[in-house]
C-alpha cells in the first residue's frame, strides 16, 4: 500500500524530527541550571522568604 502526503504528516515528522530534541535540550538545560552548585545559595534563600516575617 502507497503511503499517502498530508499535511498532518509532514506536520508530524517535522515535529517528532525537529522539535522534540529541541525541547528535551532544553528541559535538560533547566535540570542542570537548577541543580547547579553555584545557584544553591540563591534557592535556599527563595524558598525560606515565604517563611520570613517583615
Amino acid at each position: 500500500m502507497k503511503a499517502i502526503l498530508t499535511a498532518h504528516n509532514i506536520a508530524s515528522d517535522f515535529v517528532t524530527s525537529f522539535w522534540t530534541p529541541v525541547f528535551v535540550g532544553l528541559f535538560l538545560a533547566i535540570v542542570a541550571y537548577a541543580l547547579w552548585p553555584r545557584n544553591k545559595a540563591a534557592f535556599d534563600e527563595a524558598a525560606r522568604m515565604p517563611l520570613r516575617e517583615d
